[in-house]
């Protein structure tokens, strides 16, 4: 009868590693075959969104996400005055219910789909901005990464959006480890499935 709580007490243990994963992420991609066939695999400029601040730290981590993942998968090789870009736009506010949210928000700007097969808006633009994220031990923190690639006229050849939910004060939370979260998922499997909404974990 001993045996029990022993065996218990090693279930708990084991317990947090299962509690304290990641949450997944939710990713979706558009395009069309043509514009596929126009993305090419040459040279690419990462930018931020009209909008952003340019000058954020926050800014330039998923800025460099986002050039490593085209650069690690072979889509694009990043440098700066290549005609085509990838914009990035970056949306991270506070959760504090399952649907609702508090007003801070960081990002302002443009929407997500305003290419050539526009889905919707997904969001804003930008990071940087010096206010606190934390809102109490339930808090949630909602980050959204939107890249489009575009060609040297400013067409969309290519969007997708990669969005996670995590506790205000995990390690999840951190700006580098969700910056590198939702970039490796937002391009893996690239082009991906136009339309479709995926987890990734």
């Amino acid at each position: 009868m001993r045996l029990a709580p022993v065996l218990m007490l090693a279930a708990l243990a084991l317990a947090p590693s299962a509690v304290q994963a990641a949450s997944p992420v939710e990713v979706t991609r558009f395009h069309t075959p043509a514009t596929l066939a126009a993305l090419g695999r040459g040279p690419i400029t990462v930018v931020p969104a009209p909008g952003s601040d340019v000058s954020g730290i926050e800014t330039r981590v998923f800025l460099e996400a986002v050039a490593a993942e085209l650069n690690r998968g072979g889509i694009a090789v990043p440098g700066s005055g290549a005609p085509r870009t990838a914009e990035v736009r970056v949306t991270r506010s506070v959760a504090t219910g399952e649907r609702a949210r508090s007003p801070v928000s960081v990002g302002v700007g443009g929407g997500f789909g305003s290419g050539n097969y526009r889905h919707g808006g997904l969001g804003g633009v930008g990071l940087g901005i010096g206010i606190g994220l934390g809102g109490g031990s339930k808090a949630m923190i909602d980050t959204e990464l939107a890249v489009t690639l575009r060609d040297g006229s400013g067409a969309s050849l290519w969007e997708g959006r990669a969005d996670t939910r995590v506790k205000d004060k995990s390690r999840d939370a951190a700006t580098q480890v969700v910056a590198t979260r939702l970039a490796r998922a937002l391009f893996a499997g690239f082009p991906g499935r136009s339309g479709e909404t995926i987890e990734v974990r």
